[in-house]
């Protein structure tokens, strides 16, 4: 499948571009802890203009000091005005930026930095530290940045790279299919792997989803995480930093969300599940509307409709709440919106038919193929499955990443050689499910998550559905159990809160609701295991997706210690 060139090749050129059209209007908005006389948050401000010349000035700066194109640099600071014209400054330098989720701590974060191999830091003070600390697992970090006050040994400050920037140095000239970024998975299905991002990635990205939703330049967004803020910037729409902890978005202060969109009126506003399913609720409870909200975008797991419905509640009728599914080797993929969930997919949901996650983008192709365990070296080895048969999707398009650089033997399970479309390359997605005959499609989990026993393969979104509508579930998880040597089905139940079965009596009689729940329907007959747990563990990123695996050996554990 061929696609037209976007209309700028890289999205450091959309953002300069967004700098001659809207110079003096606000970029990006960070909020400080200062009010003004009317009791409103004060925030700091830059116009497109000074990003689009703070931007290049970095640029020049860094390479000056030394960086060439290719090289790898981690970038480790927070959301904020600094951290996006750093994004934009490394990209414009040529250079490959290593991005690191917020959330990603301990040994993770110490190992997949270190299979980055990086050549030097731009952080701040504690990035710096931790890169002192473990220096031995990172000999190649030579030119480091910091990014505050205080400068470490070894290293300048950014303002001193500001200063470098003054001088006469030319700028690489950057291709689309240049090196960009190597983006780090949440690993919520096996180790964190480096996704390799070229400069044509981001910018079609940014069409793709400029297009599909028809966000116009001068709109403004509150986004709660921290990259879309990027492509805010490429399409002329203002980004307002939410005050939230980017690496624990299920905390996040519903109020704080809020005040973001109701004081800057804000018309669009990106969230995971986790976020909303507090916005929601607080608006409810505090008899909030948000009228000048256009759109919101939740992303990052299936979205319950609850939540669905509760945000729809805050905005106005001609307003419209959509929910893009992609991963991070693939984004975007497809949307729906939440009036399309509400009014005709949830109820199938509810009956175990998987989530319907809508219709692909514009640019985006895909199959349904019969699952297989390993790789699948050539297109023309896969058996692609017809409209109902659930099997593995894979994607190819101008938004899909071509491999790993990090943990690479994973490339020969995740991608298919494509010798008939030119060299292509298809992602698979590692999602199951099935297309409709509307060319929809219904997730029912992740491929490494169904439970496979002797008798049948049973998958995790279809299951927990039956268990999810149960009047005291919060949420649930299918996962597999070994116990006296054989695979089971178990169901992992989160209560809602206050209905924790803490007697005997409260547990017996909340198992056996869920037992008769499981009779009724036939892809959840037979499931005999149900444990209960206060709070399942999420991913790093949106605190969205399920962390099955650890509930795996958790679950295991639990019953060997009850029955064996």
């Amino acid at each position: 499948m061929s696609n037209p060139a976007p209309p700028h090749s890289t999205i450091v050129q959309m953002l300069h571009h967004a700098s001659t059209t809207r110079p003096d209007a606000i970029a990006i908005a960070e909020p400080t802890k200062r009010f003004d006389a009317q009791s409103q948050r004060i925030y700091r401000t830059v116009t497109f203009a000074q990003l689009s010349a703070d931007c290049r000035t970095i640029a020049t700066g860094l390479v000056a000091a030394g960086v060439r194109p290719g090289m790898r640099l981690a970038l480790m600071v927070p959301p904020s005005i600094d951290f996006i014209t750093l994004v934009f400054a490394l990209l414009e330098s040529g250079a490959v930026q290593i991005l690191i989720d917020p959330g990603m701590r301990g040994r993770n974060l110490l190992r997949s930095l270190q299979d980055a191999e990086p050549e030097g830091f731009v952080g701040i003070p504690k990035a710096q530290m931790l890169r002192r600390l473990f220096r031995h697992r990172f000999p190649k970090a030579k030119l480091n940045v910091t990014v505050g006050r205080s400068v470490w040994p070894g290293g300048k400050s950014l303002d001193q790279i500001r200063s470098l920037g003054a001088g006469d140095v030319a700028l690489p000239q950057l291709q689309p299919t240049d090196s960009a970024a190597i983006i780090f998975t949440t690993g919520s299905t096996g180790p964190s792997k480096g996704v390799h991002y070229h400069h044509r990635n981001f910018a079609w990205q940014a069409v793709q989803i400029q297009e599909r939703y028809n966000i116009q330049a001068g709109e403004i967004d509150v986004p709660c995480f921290p990259l879309f803020g990027l492509f805010n910037a490429a399409m002329g729409v203002t980004t307002v930093i939410p005050r939230m902890n980017a690496s624990r978005p299920a905390k996040a202060n519903p109020a704080n969300i809020v005040e973001a969109i109701t004081q800057w009126q804000a018309t669009q506003s990106f969230a995971s599940p986790a976020v909303w399913d507090k916005v929601g609720p607080y608006c409810q409870e505090k008899a909030i509307t948000l009228p000048t909200l256009r759109r919101v975008l939740s992303a990052g797991a299936p979205v319950p409709a609850r939540v669905l419905s509760a945000m729809t509640n805050c905005l106005l009728p001609e307003a419209e709440m959509h929910t893009p599914y992609g991963a991070t080797e693939a984004l975007p993929v497809s949307t729906i919106t939440a009036s399309e969930v509400l009014q005709e997919t949830w109820p199938a949901t509810e009956k175990g038919r998987g989530v319907c996650v809508g219709k692909r983008f514009s640019g985006i192709e895909w199959r349904v193929i019969q699952i297989v365990d390993g790789p699948i070296k050539s297109i023309d080895d896969s058996v692609p499955l017809p409209a109902g048969d659930i099997g593995e999707l894979i994607v190819r398009g101008p938004v899909v990443t071509t491999e790993y650089v990090t943990r690479r033997e994973a490339n020969a399970t995740a991608k298919i050689a494509d010798s008939s479309a030119g060299g292509a390359v298809w992602h698979r997605m590692g999602d199951c499910g099935y297309l409709d005959e509307q060319d929809r499609f219904w997730f029912c989990g992740r491929v490494a998550h169904r439970v496979v026993t002797a008798e049948r393969a049973m998958y995790t979104i279809p299951c927990e559905a039956i268990f999810n509508t149960h009047r005291r579930v919060r949420r649930s998880a299918l996962v597999a159990v070994q116990v006296k040597g054989v695979i089971s089905p178990a169901i992992v139940i989160e209560p809602k809160k206050g209905e924790f079965p803490y007697s005997g009596d409260s547990h017996v009689s909340f198992y056996r609701e869920l037992l008769l729940l499981a009779a009724r329907h036939e892809h959840t007959r037979g499931i005999q295991y149900f444990l209960f747990r206060r709070h399942l563990p999420v991913d790093i990123r949106h605190n969205a997706k399920i962390f099955r695996e650890k509930l795996a050996v958790w679950a295991t554990r639990q019953l060997r210690a009850t029955i064996e």
